[in-house]
């Protein structure tokens, strides 16, 4: 069910990540992290089954937070890469890192809500 899924919104813009929180609200439970560490603090006591991560943030990039989340052994979980850039070296950096799908900001409510749907 929709509703109960877990969705854990990565993302040092504190605007953008509200935004995003506030659009998948009612897709289930969303916490938001600002920072990869803080992501990766998170992954363990909100165990989230859907992570949508911010690749340009300063200090631990998304791709890193990918790399480090699939190295805990996350392997089951489904990772959405959030990007201001789309060209083809991103999002092979992004499928090298073990992300899942690849998004170019700005990214449609409708597009999330579909992705969410095929999950």
């Amino acid at each position: 069910m929709a509703g109960s899924r877990r969705i854990l919104v990565v993302d040092d813009n504190a605007d953008a990540a509200e935004s995003l929180r506030l659009a998948l609200g009612g897709r289930g439970v969303v916490q938001v992290a600002a920072s990869g560490p803080e992501a990766l603090a998170k992954l363990e006591t909100f165990a989230p089954d859907l992570v949508f991560l911010d690749i340009g943030m300063p200090g631990m990039d998304g791709h890193e937070v990918a790399r480090r989340i699939r190295a805990a052994g996350h392997h089951a979980l489904t990772l959405v890469a959030i990007s201001g850039h789309g060209q083809e070296e991103v999002r092979r950096r992004s499928r090298e890192a073990g992300i899942n799908v690849h998004l170019v900001k700005p990214v449609d409510v409708e597009q999330i809500e579909a992705l969410i749907d095929t999950l």
